[in-house]
């Protein structure tokens, strides 16, 4: 089973979403969390929801002042800090590489590279003068694969993959362990999945071993496993929460070729 009690986190992108599912079950499982995020009323609400477990603390993951306010406010409320969920995100709609402003481009890399970057510098000091910890940084499977059309987000989310084994092996003598997180395609505001035709739908998850859409709380369900003691022995490894969209391609049954 696994079991928070009495460790505190700071989870980015916490306000909704995969975040705010995050931050729901590891309260329930004994933890303090701290919400971070620019999302500042949703945020506080979801802070006041969960009661005295929780606080919210304004965090734009691009700025590494709002990094060392947030672990400072983590440690003024909760006296000590023992995970970080990096979760803050962005995933703008698609454009071909051709045609991708580097605007854009630099935009989702501050959010999901940069942001990474500056989360797990800024607990360093913290959690190895506490003992110790877990760090958690949330990739995609798109961090495995190239996604048509999306060469920003799919370049931070192989970097984020990179830079979790980096960290693994500098942070790993200190007591802290650095793992990522590949969610496939899993029904949050950004994903829109409502607003989709039954056939696009098909498309996305139909040929998939596990065919539907993965909920926001089977991702919470792993990263807590990583943020706990029941995965002490795991650093600097990647863990997949897509339904199986990795495993493969079912060419035989797509063929008729079910009984060869």
């Amino acid at each position: 089973m696994i079991d928070l009690t009495g460790k505190v986190a700071l989870v980015s992108g916490a306000a909704r979403g995969q975040g705010a599912s995050e931050a729901r079950l590891f309260t329930e499982l004994g933890a303090r969390v701290v919400i971070g995020d620019v999302l500042d009323e949703e945020g506080a609400a979801l802070a006041r929801e969960l009661g005295s477990a929780a606080a919210f603390c304004h965090l734009d993951v691009t700025q590494a002042e709002d990094w060392e306010r947030a672990v400072s406010h983590t440690q003024q409320t909760f006296a000590r800090l023992d995970v970080l969920v990096n979760n803050a995100g962005i995933a703008p709609p698609g454009d071909a590489l051709s045609t991708t402003p580097e605007e854009l481009f630099m935009r989702v890399v501050a959010v999901n590279q940069l942001g990474v970057f500056l989360g797990m510098k800024s607990v360093f000091e913290t959690m190895r003068s506490g003992g110790g910890g877990s760090i958690v940084n949330i990739s995609s499977t798109a961090g495995f694969r190239g996604v048509d059309r999306a060469i920003p987000y799919s370049a931070t989310k192989w970097a984020v993959r990179g830079m979790t084994k980096t960290a693994a092996i500098e942070y790993g003598p200190h007591g802290i362990r650095v793992n990522s997180v590949h969610p496939g395609v899993i029904d949050t505001a950004m994903v829109g999945w409502d607003r989709l035709p039954e056939s696009a739908k098909e498309s996305v998850v139909g040929g998939l071993p596990i065919a539907r859409i993965g909920q926001a709380s089977e991702v919470a369900q792993m990263v807590a496993f990583l943020a706990s003691e029941a995965s002490s022995y795991s650093t600097g490894a990647e863990f997949l929460v897509d339904g199986g969209s990795l495993a493969g391609q079912p060419l035989f049954r797509d063929a008729g070729l079910e009984k060869l």
